[in-house]
């Protein structure tokens, strides 16, 4: 849309652009046509956009074939787009961005992420649509300039902070270009830029420990002018090893580390756990006949390398808000690593019941102990790893404690995103999950509700 066109339609439909809104309109045609090249757009794609205003960027995308989501705040706008484009393959929904739940959108097998964001809330919603795990595999983002600077920062600039640390953790981020103000209206007192980011490879960086890594940033940028020795001091008792083993001169400030320094620095203070690889050797389970009756007992190796008929559990936690506690398997699982699964999930040891193994289960790996309800036994299939399973459920008022050599990342999702998720990508699950929420889910119905 010309700037001439551009102001006639703002005048048609009495809308004055609101500065707290962030309402500056794209009024380069080309260079909306540039932006819309950048996502590669398909019709496999499904768009999310922020903020579309009067549809410069909505009408390419949906010329692309992409199913398009918008976002927009102010009503007028929405039923403009509503009225003026009037696409099957569009959808307006007319709420503010921060209360749209991004998961819903795990229901969609691919999502690519548009948006011309508000200066005074771009980090606000960058940080709430960047979360992990997300269901978005591209986002293209307008912002103001040095926010664009700060999320593509390299380390020992000045645009590099706690946020650039925050933000390509799990993502990389490439800015693309500059975009002078002259071509919004109306015009914003600074120049903005594009950026691209894209999910990392979840075995890009190594094992660690989020919680206390984004801690050790927040305190290491708290002042940027101090060295880090001094901020960090109640969190590394010996700084000078430290900083011989992480690789940094003692006397670095926080900008100076890299990502993977910070990381280092981390594991250094809590090294990442993992299982002694005697104690899995030596596990041994109880191998089965196709009625789950005892026949001899085995080792793990040898019982997953020759798809003997065994036994484990899986279990469902759920909190006061019905929400159920999905866990991503560690990396190093030789099964289904970094695919995401019940609550808490395990074996049968030689010696154990179905629900004395549960109650192990879920201590070893949330660190609880709570009441277990059996819900349903499934048959072993292929798609159980050959494994009878019983399933259980169990609710929680207090926090999880996740062990870190079992599982990688982990959060609660509503029941309804857990049904979307499950039947647009399976391939995010471990097969074993899947038939397990099918049965919770039959009998659910079953009940007639009785389970929530």
């Amino acid at each position: 849309m010309k700037l001439s066109e551009l102001r006639a339609t703002l005048r048609e439909i009495r809308v004055s652009p609101v500065k707290t809104l962030g309402q500056n309109f794209l009024h380069d045609q080309n260079l909306a046509h540039w932006i819309i090249n950048q996502a590669e757009l398909t019709a496999e794609d499904y768009v999310v956009e922020i903020g579309p205003g009067l549809g410069a960027l909505t009408k390419l995308a949906l010329e692309k074939g992409a199913r398009v989501l918008a976002i927009e705040k102010d009503a007028r706008l929405a039923n403009f787009l509503r009225e003026r484009l009037d696409h099957a393959r569009l959808e307006v929904i007319n709420t503010d961005a921060l209360k749209f739940d991004a998961r819903a959108l795990f229901s969609q097998h691919r999502v690519k992420l548009l948006g011309n964001l508000p200066y005074n809330i771009s980090s606000a919603l960058l940080l709430k649509f960047l979360e992990y795990p997300s269901p978005i595999s591209l986002w293209l983002f307008t912002l103001q300039k040095e926010m664009a600077r700060r999320l593509s920062a390299s380390p020992s600039t000045p645009d590099y902070g706690a946020l650039t640390l925050r933000v390509q953790l799990y993502h990389r981020v490439k800015y693309l270009r500059t975009i002078p103000a002259t071509v919004f209206f109306p015009r914003p007192e600074v120049d903005s830029a594009l950026v691209r980011i894209l999910p990392r490879d979840p075995l890009e960086l190594p094992e660690r420990d989020d919680e206390l890594l984004l801690i050790l940033i927040r305190l290491g940028f708290s002042q940027r002018r101090k060295q880090l020795k001094k901020l960090l001091q109640k969190q590394v008792a010996d700084w000078d090893a430290a900083a011989c083993s992480v690789g940094f001169n003692p006397k670095a400030r926080a900008e100076e580390l890299s990502l993977l320094q910070w990381i280092a620095l981390a594991n250094f203070i809590s090294p990442s756990p993992r299982p002694s690889p005697d104690l899995t050797n030596n596990e041994r389970f109880p191998v089965v006949d196709n009625k789950d009756r005892i026949l001899r007992y085995a080792s793990r190796s040898d019982v997953h390398g020759n798809n003997l008929l065994h036994r484990a559990v899986h279990i469902l936690i759920f909190n006061q808000a019905g929400e159920v506690y999905l866990q991503q398997r560690a990396r190093w699982k030789d099964r289904h690593p970094l695919r995401w699964d019940s609550s808490a999930a395990g074996h049968v040891n030689a010696g154990e019941s179905y629900d004395e193994t549960a109650r192990r289960e879920l201590k070893e790996e949330l660190g609880v102990t709570v009441p277990l309800e059996k819900i349903s036994k499934l048959p072993a299939s292929e798609r159980t790893d050959q494994e009878f399973v019983w399933v259980y459920r169990a609710e929680v008022s207090g926090s999880l404690a996740p062990n870190r050599s079992e599982i990688e990342s982990g959060a609660f999702f509503p029941q309804t995103i857990i049904d979307g998720w499950v039947a647009a990508r399976p391939d995010d699950f471990a097969p074993g999950f899947i038939e397990c929420w099918k049965v919770y889910c039959r009998k659910k119905r079953a009940s007639r509700g009785t389970l929530i």
